[in-house]
């Protein structure tokens, strides 16, 4: 590694930061003032990158054309996030964070289909920057100039950040407002419009790094999740609320990430590492670094971490099921074993996946309903079980055997992750459970003579006895059902109430002799093994299994199904997943632009029913019950 190329890609690695920081900048301050957790940031980048390709085709490639484009971008970005504050965000302010997530995800795929019905499929070249279209000479490497403009970028919109809120009646409010919400309304600041002029400056840096960002790759489809993962960590290392922290922790992961290329291929005593390798998940690894050293993040503070989950009805998660629900559920459960008879076999694969992911879902709950930990990452637990029976079965190991060690594997990965993740609370912990699980994602993407790299294993399929599909369905049924019982009667055992416990108040609770840390670890274990489990069933109901199981839209989905189903709700993961595999099959097979209407359903069930689908049914039978 010569000095020339170490230096470029530090530049090259730094420029990206700043525009990275752009992002963070702008989430960071939503979240500080409204403690809202916008999923949709990315589509907001997104956008900013589209509208100026458009702007430029209109106002011309020159100067003027060019950096006129990137403001109005910019701007048009932020009357966007405007609206959606005004029209959704202050519906929901008062709802659980988890529910405002689930909100603005359903924001992201109105916005993905929205920008494909404008722009099409087709990635949109844009034209290089005028004035910034060559190379400068830095220690004998060309680096082009465009970098180095995006280098002072950062920068410069800090010093204005800082100045904005620290030296205008407007940066007074907005940090009194991100100290304490309700103190500052008590003394008559306007909320409602602070919030919107605050949502309107974030979504106008969003798009104006998207703007920025046309130079260096063209406007895609794939641009909002790309870049909300970086900026949820750039955000969560920094520490949530600090926009001094947010530059300080881009800036890290980009110096991170260029010594990662610079440093090769390098050999130890019997193995190699290949560094460039690692810049997939250097700002996972990095932020589970700083998390472990610091839990609130570089410049963050504990007054800064709120909890994303709120349990909204006590009464619901504490009072057992009794003998309706119970004889409820093997009526349901008999129905269900009567479908092969009545449906077709995709039918049957459909059903077969919501058991599955009603088995996914559910586990997830449990940590999350019951013990109050949200978890951004559980797709590693499934994942790691599909691949625990993928990589047996291409072994030489029988489907039973493949199927036992499943959960195995989730359990390792979740003892491992839970160690470190019980240690924090709040978005920090679920910060760190997304970390840990692109960290799987990237192996098992790399791994190729393990499993199989971004093709993944193919060929695994059940056992002869259940190579039937209604004989696979019927075994599902069984193995999901149990698992599902099993998980209930563990909420409300001891164990459960004592996990709730230290969900609640964890000082009485360790004050009455729990262990708070132990029991959260433990529920951990727990919920990994069922997801592995799941993820199991899942790999033999495919016959294959690829990095994908483990991505962030896994686990995305996950939570969606949760907070559709009822976070609190005993057959809300059964429901949320059926309503969300159902909806998403449903659409994709009527329309081009099925995710718009399904993020449409998803915005209508959280607005008009914030309990989920079967929090509402229960207090409908509460009420038909007096």
């Amino acid at each position: 590694m010569t000095l020339a190329s170490f230096v470029a890609q530090l530049l090259n690695g730094l420029a990206g930061a700043s525009a990275l920081f752009l992002v963070a900048a702008g989430l960071t301050l939503i979240f500080g003032v409204t403690r809202v957790v916008n999923f949709a940031h990315g589509s907001l980048y997104m956008l900013g990158a589209y509208a100026a390709w458009a702007l430029v085709q209109v106002l011309g490639h020159g100067p003027l054309g060019f950096w006129g484009s990137v403001l109005l971008a910019a701007a048009a970005v932020a009357v966007v996030g405007a609206v959606i504050e005004v029209l959704l965000l202050k519906r929901i302010y008062a709802a659980p964070h988890l529910l405002q997530l689930t909100a603005t995800f359903g924001v992201v795929l109105i916005v993905r289909d929205a920008t494909l019905a404008v722009w099409g499929a087709d990635d949109l070249l844009g034209p290089r920057a005028p004035g910034f279209s060559g190379a400068v000479d830095v220690f004998g490497s060309a680096v082009p100039s465009y970098e180095l403009l995006l280098l002072a970028i950062g920068p410069a919109v800090l010093l204005l950040l800082w100045r904005l809120l620290t030296g205008t009646r407007f940066g007074m409010l907005v940090r009194a407002a991100t100290e304490n919400r309700l103190l500052a309304g008590a003394l008559g600041v306007d909320e409602r419009r602070l919030f919107t002029t605050v949502f309107a400056i974030g979504a106008f840096l969003a798009g104006l790094a998207g703007a920025l960002q046309l130079p260096r790759e063209p406007a895609n489809l794939g641009m909002d999740l790309a870049i909300i993962a970086e900026a949820f960590v750039v955000t969560v290392v920094g520490g949530l609320g600090s926009i001094p922290g947010a530059f300080l922790a881009a800036l890290l992961i980009g110096v991170v990430k260029a010594l990662c290329v610079s440093a090769g291929t390098v050999a130890f005593d019997g193995f190699s590492v290949d560094f460039p390798k690692l810049t997939l998940v250097a700002e996972f690894v990095v932020m589970a670094l700083v998390l472990a050293v610091k839990p609130q993040g570089l410049l963050g503070s504990v007054a800064a971490m709120p909890p994303t989950t709120q349990v909204a009805e006590q009464r619901a998660l504490v009072v057992p099921p009794g003998r309706n629900a119970a004889l409820a559920g093997l009526a349901a459960l008999a129905l269900t074993a009567l479908l092969p008879f009545a449906g077709d076999d995709y039918a049957l694969v459909l059903a077969t996946d919501v058991l599955v992911f009603a088995l996914f879902a559910a586990s997830l709950q449990f940590m999350m309903g019951t013990g109050g930990m949200a978890s951004f990452g559980h797709a590693a637990y499934f994942g790691l079980g599909a691949y625990g029976a993928a990589i047996a079965v291409k072994h030489g190991a029988p489907m039973e055997l493949a199927l036992c060690l499943a959960p195995l594997a989730a359990l390792a990965g979740a003892l491992v992750f839970g160690w470190f993740c019980v240690r924090l609370s709040g978005v920090y912990l679920a910060m760190l459970t997304l970390a840990f699980a692109q960290i799987v994602w990237s192996v098992a993407f790399q791994w190729d003579a393990v499993t199989g790299g971004s093709n993944g294993l193919v060929g695994i399929w059940p056992a002869a006895w259940l190579a039937p599909r209604r004989a696979y369905f019927w075994f599902a049924l069984a193995v999901c059902g149990a698992a599902l019982a099993a998980l209930a009667w563990i909420a409300r055992s001891p164990f459960g109430y004592a996990l709730r416990a230290g969900r609640d108040s964890p000082l009485r609770a360790e004050a009455l002799g729990i262990d708070v840390r132990a029991i959260q670890w433990t529920a951990f274990a727990i919920a990994g093994t069922f997801a592995g489990v799941a993820g199991g069933l899942f790999a033999f109901s495919k016959g294959s299994i690829s990095p994908e199981t483990l991505a962030i839209p896994r686990s995305v989905d996950a939570l969606v199904m949760v907070l559709l189903g009822g976070i609190n709700a005993l057959a809300g993961p059964l429901l949320g997943a059926a309503a969300f595999t159902w909806l998403a099959d449903t659409l994709a097979r009527a329309t081009e632009y099925w995710r718009a209407v399904l993020g449409g359903a998803i915005l209508v069930i959280v607005l008009a029913f914030p309990l989920g689908i079967g929090g509402a049914l229960e207090r409908l039978w509460r009420r038909a019950a007096r």
